[in-house]
């Protein structure tokens, strides 16, 4: 069993997160490296924030085109690995995903009941050459990926949030000794 976890930081203005990705266990062990320290600065498209008047706007890699490259790698990974291990040479491999995306439970044009109808037509097209492939054998290659599971099944996220702890007021008597 493999633990991921990220660390994605507001840097303070709107739209610009931070991620930090380091160390991750795998059976009960945390494997730390350095080499494994990524900082990926996530954003918006500038012409998108410019028009939602966004001062000095800086052109940034948009969270759903990161998952969804995320998606397609994945699918690649889930092929190429099971067809290593069927003996199956791949020539060619290149997946394209895609989405139709509405922004307006995001800006809140829209109530949150309706986040089930944000992303329509998702869909993945793999590319692939190589001798002997069987297009069924592709597929569930394909459907293995763990981050094809992770977008494709409904889950549910534990989301805990931690806010400043609250002073205490003065609840109990103040005793003065005179």
């Amino acid at each position: 069993m493999c633990n991921d976890f990220q660390l994605l930081l507001y840097e303070g203005t709107a739209a610009h997160s931070l991620a930090k990705i380091d160390s991750y266990d795998l059976g009960g062990e945390t494997i730390p490296r350095e080499t494994r320290e990524y900082t990926i600065p996530y954003g918006g498209w500038k012409e998108v924030l410019d028009a939602g008047g966004w001062v000095g706007a800086t052109d940034r890699m948009e969270p759903i085109e990161v998952a969804l490259s995320a998606l397609a790698a994945c699918i690649n990974v889930g092929i190429s690995i099971n067809a290593a291990a069927n003996g199956v040479d791949i020539e060619h491999l290149e997946t394209r995903v895609g989405t139709d995306f509405d922004p307006a439970v995001l800006f809140s044009l829209e109530e949150l009941k309706a986040a089930d109808s944000v992303f329509e037509n998702l869909t993945a097209e793999v590319e692939i050459d190589g001798e002997d492939l069987d297009r069924d054998l592709i597929d569930e290659w394909a459907r293995r990926a763990p981050v094809y599971t992770f977008v494709s099944l409904a889950q549910d996220v534990d989301i805990a949030i931690n806010t400043p702890a609250e002073v205490a007021g003065d609840d109990y008597p103040v005793t003065t000794d005179e």
